[in-house]
Formats: structure tokens, C-alpha cells, sequence
């Protein structure tokens, strides 16, 4: 068996040992011990992938399997990573780890709250180690299916309303993207699933007409869109976030939403090279809306938890804005943004969680004081803060300067000034994180209830350390992150600019 399948294996095993669990210590148990043999394997997943580039490795995909799973419609289940997978599956190890220690001491039904965890992150991990179409629209499905019950009975506020519209946008973008990826099999040839094969025409597939890339690639970009919070299909996630329960808005925002991005770049713009080229001035517009009006709107918000949706909206509208000015820097600050939105969000919804289960109130007009009761959890919420607003010496710094840098390089007045709008948005961050800062956490309590309030926990202290840790981290030392996703964003880019001179362009902005 590949390695690589391990990752759905242990989240099975971990699903298994769930239903077993006779008490709350068992299901605590089960859940501890399979989160750390994902990150576990994560950490020697990028260990081995890193030794074997270094020693001359030069395939596409590493580690690659395959066996056939529905032989009619030529559906496999294909294995396989590269830089930029390697990056999402060690960022949703961290993620699925650290939100099990943020929610140790989730009551009632805890142990039906982590089975449904346990299968989003299943789909999570599987989506990023397949390589056939089919295969990852299954996982993604997976992924998003026990988003609708965790935050319709364990979550909070307008519950019920939330879960309802995210499921039926989610699955509304599903509709589009499985008509998008039956395109793209159909105008390939039909005799491959395969996203390599069908990118260099192997095993009988062949290029897919101009003419119908111009319609698949709409419909396929729009259906990862929605989940990457693509203006206007975001209405969903801001809901969402500020309903879900504190580690499902972790996974949720920190890795789900890459989901979106990742399939953007792997499916629509690879194997859509000449359509993504024609087409990408149209999605530039909606994604530098998403990021101004995501930052303008955290600016306005109460609830901490809808600053912070909104804030996913600008930061992941940020990804697709990246990976469609079409060069290698400004893909690899994509990439690097994923990582560093990942682990902020996820720092910011555990910390926000923190607070609302001993405050039992996310609005910041009622909050007020709380460096003196919580010292530990508002110093993590002020790093958190800074982090997100792009300082030197953390991760968002990087992602951000790489991004900027990329888009830059484009020559023409359109994507310059997109660029400029885009650089904005760092200050209207600043603006709301300082705002929040200043008001919820300096300043003196008014509310005699909250001066009996105690700071975090063990578990909590340590997933809210192992996430600063690593928004630290990528900050200080990101140079192998970096070369280790150059590898996997180069052979896509330099495939779209291979074919990009083959159509001429009717870019009303060139």
C-alpha cells in the first residue's frame, strides 16, 4: 500500500476507534493519538519529499499509485504530491491537531461532534493526495457534507439559518464543478481522469478544444470559487464562520477554504491553460473585489467572529487574485498564503472561541478590559492580530510581500492597478485589527462577571502556542517552504505560458 493512503486510513481507524469509545476519555483518546500520527506523518511526508528533490527527484508527482476504482468511466483512485501538496497536508495536520486541543472540553455529544470531524478531515486529506478528478470531487463532497451538522447542532446564533446556506451554495458550486469536470474529461478524449495525463496528453488524452475551454473553465473556476469565497458567492462563509463551533471554524477557514484555491489552480488553470489566459482578466475583477470589500466590511462588524469571516474573505480572495496574474512568484505567494491564512485564521477562531465560552459573547462593545483577566489569551489574540496585518517576522508578511512582488511583474496598466487596489487592503487591515485590539482587550472591565473569569487552560495554552509557533515560523524561516511549493507551482506555470501565445487574446484591458 502507498503510503500516502495513510491518510485516509488513519482517519477511518480513527472513526472506528470513535464509535467504540465507551466516555468522554476514550473519544479524547482516540482523537489525541490519531491528530498526532497525522502530523506525525505529515512532518515525514515533507522530510522524505524534501531529501528525495534534494537528491535529483524531478517527476511532476512523487509517491505516485493508482489502481482502478470505476472502470466504464475510467475512474481511479490515483495518488500522488508535489510541493504545493505537501504544504496543504502539513498545514492540515497542524490544523486538525491543535483543533482537537481547542476542543477537549466540547459538551454535549462530544463524541458524535468529533465522528463528523473526523470525516471532514478525511475528505480534507484526501483531497490533496488524489490526483484523478473524480477522486477529488468525492473527497471535497466528503469535506463538506458534515459541515451542514456540526454547525447546525453544535453551533451558535443563527445556526440552523447558517448551515442551511452554506450547504446549498456549497452544493450549488458543486453542481457547476461536476459539469466543469465531465467537460474536461469529455473534451480530453474520455479515457482519463488523470489531471497529469490529461495536462501532457498521455494515455489517449489530447488537448482540449479552445472553444470549450471558454465554457468549462468558468464553470469550473466558479465551482472551487464559491469555496474560496469568490465575490459575490462569499454570502456564505462569513455565516457560516460565526456559527461553526471553534474547531470547525479552525478547519473550516483554515483549511476548507483552500480547497477552493488548490482546485483552482490544479484543475481549471492546468488543464485549461488557454481558456485561464484568455479569461483571467475576469476573474482578476472579482477577486480584487473580494479583497478590498472583504477588508472594508471586517472594518464595520460587532461579532469577532464576523470580523474574522470577513477577514478570510479579503486574505482568500487574496489566493485566487495571485494565481491568476500567471507568473511563478506571484503562484508560490498563493501557496504561501494558504499556509500563513491557515494557521492565523486558525489561531484567531481559537482564540475567539476561548473567549466566548468563559465571556459568553463575541461582541465587542461588551468586551472590554480583558488583558488584566485573560493576560495569556489576549497576548495570543495581539500576535494573532499582528500576524494578519502582514508585520516582518510573521508568516503574513511573507505571503503578502511574495504576492505583491508577483503581480507586479506584470507590465500592463490593468493588472498594476489591480495590484495597487489589492496593497490597499493591508491598511484597511490595519484599521480593524487595531481597532478590535484597542477596544476588546485594553481599557477598563465594566462587566463584574467577566473579573471572575479564568485564562486558559493546559490544552488550550498548547494549541494556541503550537500555532503561534508555526505563524512564527514560516515568518522567520520560510526559504524551504518556499522552494519546497516552487517546485510544485513551476511545471504548472510554465505549462499555461507554454500554450498561452496559441490564441489570440481579445483581453479588453491588453
Amino acid at each position: 500500500m502507498n503510503f500516502l493512503s495513510l491518510f485516509v486510513l488513519i482517519p477511518l481507524v480513527m472513526l472506528l476507534g470513535l464509535w467504540l469509545a465507551r466516555d468522554v476519555k476514550g473519544v479524547r483518546a482516540v482523537m489525541v493519538t490519531g491528530s498526532s500520527l497525522l502530523l506525525i506523518l505529515a512532518a515525514y511526508l515533507t522530510i522524505t519529499f524534501l531529501g528525495d528533490r534534494a537528491a535529483g527527484a524531478t517527476d511532476e508527482m512523487l509517491y505516485t499509485a493508482s489502481f482502478n476504482w470505476f472502470e466504464p468511466l475510467h475512474i481511479k483512485y490515483s495518488v500522488g504530491v508535489d510541493g504545493i501538496s505537501v504544504a496543504m497536508l502539513l498545514l492540515s495536520s497542524v490544523i486538525v491537531f491543535t483543533g482537537t486541543f481547542a476542543s477537549c472540553q466540547l459538551k454535549p455529544l462530544t463524541k458524535e461532534y468529533f465522528l463528523w470531524f473526523t470525516l471532514l478531515s478525511l475528505g480534507v486529506f484526501g483531497f490533496f493526495i488524489s490526483v484523478d478528478m473524480f477522486a477529488m470531487f468525492m473527497f471535497y463532497e466528503i469535506a463538506l457534507i458534515p459541515m451542514y451538522l456540526l454547525i447546525g447542532v453544535w453551533g451558535s446564533g443563527k445556526k440552523e439559518y447558517a448551515a442551511m446556506k452554506l450547504t446549498l451554495m456549497l452544493m450549488g458550486g458543486s453542481a457547476f464543478l461536476m459539469c466543469g469536470i465531465f467537460g474536461i474529461f469529455y473534451g480530453a478524449g474520455g479515457h482519463t481522469m488523470n489531471i497529469v495525463e490529461i495536462a501532457n496528453h498521455l494515455n489517449g488524452a489530447h488537448t482540449i478544444p479552445f472553444a470549450q475551454q471558454c465554457i468549462w473553465f468558468p464553470l469550473t473556476f466558479i465551482g472551487f470559487g464559491v469555496l474560496g469565497a469568490l465575490f459575490p458567492f462569499h454570502t456564505w462563509s462569513p455565516d457560516g464562520h460565526a456559527s461553526a463551533p471553534t474547531a470547525v471554524s479552525m478547519l473550516h477557514a483554515g483549511v476548507l477554504m483552500k480547497l477552493g484555491g488548490y482546485g483552482c489552480f490544479r484543475i481549471a488553470m492546468y488543464l485549461m491553460p488557454e481558456a485561464a489566459n484568455e479569461l483571467s482578466w475576469i476573474f482578476l475583477i472579482l477577486t480584487g473585489i473580494s479583497v478590498v470589500y472583504g477588508a472594508f466590511s471586517a472594518c464595520v462588524q460587532t461579532d469577532l467572529k464576523y470580523i474574522n469571516a470577513y477577514s478570510s474573505v479579503s486574505h482568500c480572495g487574496m489566493v485566487l487574485f495571485a494565481i491568476l496574474m500567471l507568473n511563478q512568484t506571484a503562484c508560490t505567494g498563493a501557496v504561501l498564503q494558504m499556509l500563513s491564512h491557515g494557521l492565523m485564521t486558525a489561531l484567531f477562531f481559537a482564540l475567539i472561541g476561548m473567549i466566548y465560552g468563559r465571556t459568553h459573547t463575541r461582541d465587542i462593545r461588551e468586551l472590554n478590559g480583558l488583558m488584566r483577566i485573560m493576560p495569556f489569551l489576549s497576548v495570543g489574540y495581539i500576535i494573532a492580530g499582528l500576524a494578519n496585518l502582514g508585520l516582518p517576522g510573521f508568516s503574513g508578511f511573507i505571503a503578502e510581500m511574495t504576492i505583491f512582488v508577483g503581480s507586479f511583474q506584470n507590465a500592463d496598466t490593468f493588472h498594476r492597478v489591480l495590484t495597487i487596489a489589492a496593497c490597499c487592503s493591508i491598511v484597511i487591515t490595519a484599521v480593524y485589527i487595531l481597532r478590535v485590539v484597542g477596544k476588546i482587550l485594553y481599557g477598563t472591565c465594566t462587566n463584574e462577571h467577566h473579573l471572575k473569569l479564568t485564562d486558559a487552560t493546559w490544552d488550550e495554552r498548547f494549541a494556541v502556542i503550537c500555532l503561534i509557533v508555526a505563524v512564527a515560523g514560516l515568518g522567520l524561516a520560510p526559504l524551504w517552504v518556499s522552494d519546497m511549493i516552487t517546485t510544485g507551482v513551476a511545471p504548472i506555470v510554465d505549462h499555461i505560458h507554454s500554450v498561452a501565445g496559441t490564441v489570440a487574446s481579445c483581453n479588453p484591458f491588453l
